[in-house]
Formats: C-alpha cells, structure tokens, sequence
C-alpha cells in the first residue's frame, strides 16, 4: 500500500548557516527579486536601500523617469554610499568617506582633485549596475551576470496560478497606491514562511477571521492548491475585512467571475500576492539570517480611495491578524527545526503535497553547492 505521507524537508535546511549563505548566493542573488514599490521612488533622487542576498543594494529613479539599481558600494574604497533606508537627493549620491560623488545614472562625476587623477575613467569607476525590471507597480532586480528570464519566472508564476496573466493585469497593480505598509521581523527561516503561506492546513486552526470570510478555507485546502480557483467569499460576508462588513470601492476592471473571490500567488523566491475586489496585499520578504525575515505587505487601493480618506482599517485588520497568526506559527517551529525530534523532517499530510515541489525546488537550487 502506498503512504499517503511526503516527508518535508530536515530540520538542518532551516538552522544550517552554510545552507542559508547557498541560498543567497544561489537563489537570492540569482533571481528576479522584488526589492521595493515604484512610488517609493516616485521623483527621480528618491532612493531605497534594500539587502539582497550577501549585498546592499541602491534603488533610485534616474532623471529619465527609468528605475536604477547598483550594487550601494563606493568604487574608491568599498564605503557603504547610502547609510540610510530611503531619503532624497537632487542629482549626485555622495560618499562621506572621500567625497566620491555619482549620479543618478550611476557615473562618477565628483571626487576631490579627480581632474589631477586622469587614470580614474568616470564610466568604468562609476557604480556597479544589477538588471531592473519594473513590473505590478513594483520594481523587481537582479544581481547574476546573465538574468533569467522575467517572463518565465516571475509572470509565468501567475500564469501558472491563475491561468493567465489577464487575471492579475486585470487588477492594474501598477496603478494602485499604498494605503498602509507593515513590515514585520520574523524570527523564522525565509522557508517556514513560504511553507505556511502554500498551505490552508492551518487555517481552521489560527485563522479564525480569515475562515469566516472565506468558508471553503475551513476545509484545509488553500487557494493556491487549484489552478485558476479563487476562494469564494461566505454568503453573509459583505467583503474582505476583519468583520465581513463591506469593503471599500471595488477595482473596476476586474473580470465579474473575480468578483467576491480571493486569489492567493507565489512568486519564488520572496513574494505573495493576494488579489481581493478592493484591493491588493503584497508581501516581499527579505531573508536577513537562517533565522530571521523580515516581511513587507503593502496594502493597495485605488488612489481616489486613498485620497477620499476612507477608513482602510477593517479591511488592513484581516490580513494584519492573517500575519501576525502566520507568523507566530512560524517562530514557534524554528526552534523545533534544530531539535533532535525533527533531525530527519516532518511529513506532509495530502493537502500539504504541494509544498513537497517547493521542497525540491529549494534543494535543487542549492545542489550546485551543496554537491561539492
């Protein structure tokens, strides 16, 4: 007879940091990564740094309109050039060590007595360049030499989820504004994460609010189990907030079959994506340590609904406490990973054979190196 159990991975892929250094250079640093939302380098100066994978990295909008990332390193002698997390400058970033200025294109183009240094070529000292694509209204980068393909990795995971990409233009992400930001530190492993947000085994368990808006989810299959399923919204559920009660202006766009559904999206490696009338909530992940993640989620909503003042706090509230319940799980599993209980892994129950691909995916990521 066939088990009906998967083993999950072993509890050292999630407290081993050598593991953890493999999948920044392997995963983090090779792949598309989602590092901030447009808006928050609206006007060209404004910046954004973000860690990703070993690196600092420097996002800004050039006088171009274009966004620009570089990896946030002096080219003289290795200063980090933007101490702070976001800020604003009017044409030049400027290294407080020595002076060396740049521009928002990235050349060298300042440095006390640089006319007397004719061997310092402003282009090829200029900063270091990593592959932007902007893409939902966010800006998503990409440190490896040769990319790989946007299109395949980061729309084809919406395909893949939805059947389309229609399905999720549909929403015009791109021109959404936030209305609220959280950023949570995690002290779980960037996987745990992942793993609980795949799966709705837990949540009749610790989503009690969620449950009730979304009946189906009671049952232990999560949306993303079904290609192109949204989760239907309960009968008495007026809309996707804390309480069911009516929700805010709904997206006009979208298709009528979207409408009172919630649709759920990974896009390996750091993001979900949680489409629901209204709005939009967004999470990017920037994993820190084997241990620790911090989460960003962005709510969106239209901008005239954001502008009006309307009160966006019933419908923030649901996936606030959806967080804060996921996250919690999450914390008190990491110590478990290191115990001797969980040196072979766990299992995973049928609803959860799913997670077993992502499983695989994360090992055959890594296997370069951990094959040496």
């Amino acid at each position: 007879m066939t088990s009906s159990l998967i083993p999950t991975l072993a509890g050292h892929y999630y407290t081993d940091p050598s593991i953890f250094a493999a999948e920044q250079e392997l995963i983090f640093e090779q792949m598309w990564f989602c590092a901030a939302r447009g808006e928050d380098i609206a006007t060209p100066g404004a910046f954004r740094t973000v860690d990703v994978g070993r690196e600092s990295l420097l996002i800004t909008r050039a006088a171009d309109g274009a966004a620009r990332a570089f990896l946030n390193v002096c080219r003289h002698r290795g200063a980090k050039l933007c101490a702070e997390p976001e800020g604003q400058v009017k044409r030049t970033f400027r290294c407080m060590y020595h002076a060396w200025a740049y521009d928002l294109d990235g050349k060298l183009v300042a440095a006390p007595n640089l006319v007397k240094m004719p061997d310092v070529d402003r282009v090829e000292y200029g900063l270091r360049a990593v592959h932007v694509r902007e893409w939902l209204g966010y800006v998503w980068v990409c440190l490896a030499e040769r990319p790989p393909s946007f299109s395949d990795d980061v729309m084809g995971a919406c395909v893949e989820r939805l059947g389309d990409l229609d399905s999720i233009e549909r929403y015009g992400l791109e021109a959404l504004t936030v209305g609220r930001r959280i950023r949570y530190d995690v002290k779980a492993n960037w996987k745990l994460i992942i793993e609980n947000f795949m799966e709705c085994y837990h949540c009749s368990t610790i989503h009690p609010e969620l449950v009730h808006v979304l009946p189906e989810f009671a049952g232990g299959y999560a949306a993303q189990y079904y290609v192109g399923h949204g989760a239907a919204f309960g009968r008495d559920v007026q809309g996707f907030t804390v309480d069911g009660s009516a929700g805010l202006r709904t997206i006009s766009t979208i298709a009528e079959e979207q409408d009172r559904r919630y649709y759920a999206i990974t896009i390996k490696p750091q993001v979900f994506v949680n489409l629901v009338p209204d709005h939009v909530i967004f999470h990017r992940m920037y994993p820190l340590a084997v241990d620790r993640t911090i989460v960003e989620c962005d709510w969106l909503y239209l901008p005239e609904v954001v502008a009006s003042g309307a009160d966006l706090s019933r419908s923030v509230e649901l996936f606030d406490r959806v967080n804060r319940q996921d996250f919690e799980a999450c914390e008190r599993c990491q110590p478990g990973m290191s115990s001797r209980a969980y040196a072979d892994g766990g299992v995973l129950v049928p609803s959860e054979h799913h997670i077993a691909e992502f499983h695989r995916w994360a090992e055959g990521r890594i296997s370069p190196i951990r094959g040496k």
